[in-house]
């Protein structure tokens, strides 16, 4: 496993958005985002464990009861949108609630069906640790991204460093 304080330079260059390879450009695009998506997982996993006590998995799943306006999502739905068997989420969903983060319970006029949604104390805890969170993704991607890639990204993230990559 690479050194997390290795320098920038010291990494193998993140593919690049110009050209000049073999690939098509939605392919380029793609392998710049898995680059940039593993970068921010690989430090956000110790970052996540350290200030809400959950794996990286469990994370996710607040992370989209965190964005519903009302209520919360059918189990289906949870396991559709992070691409994850419906066994492996009945775990996560377990581990959640025994941790009191969230709840469940049966969908109306559906016996099947069941949804989770966010406790009190899991929206307190992701606004306790929204900032430091915040933080590791956007170094995370300035950090492992050259200059060209973070120009790229600041249409998704703003915050990331514009001088990034040229340290």
């Amino acid at each position: 496993m690479a050194d997390p304080e290795e320098h920038p330079t010291d990494q193998p260059e993140c593919p690049s958005l110009g050209g000049g390879g073999l690939l098509p450009a939605e392919l380029r695009a793609w392998m710049l985002l898995l680059a940039a998506t593993g970068a921010v997982e690989q430090r956000l996993r110790a970052v996540v464990k350290e200030t809400l006590d959950v794996s990286h998995d469990e994370f996710l799943v607040l992370c989209l009861l965190a964005e519903q306006p009302e209520g919360g999502l059918r189990m289906t739905r949870v396991a559709e949108l992070l691409g994850r068997p419906k066994t492996r989420l009945t775990y996560q969903i377990a581990c959640l609630q025994h941790g009191g983060l969230v709840t469940r319970r049966s969908v109306c006029g559906d016996k099947r069906g069941i949804e989770v949604a966010l406790t009190d104390k899991a929206r307190h805890l992701l606004k306790e640790a929204s900032a430091p969170l915040a933080t590791t993704v956007t170094e995370s991607l300035a950090r492992f991204m050259g200059p060209e890639q973070c120009a790229a990204m600041r249409g998704l993230v703003p915050d990331v460093a514009g001088d990034a990559g040229a340290e």
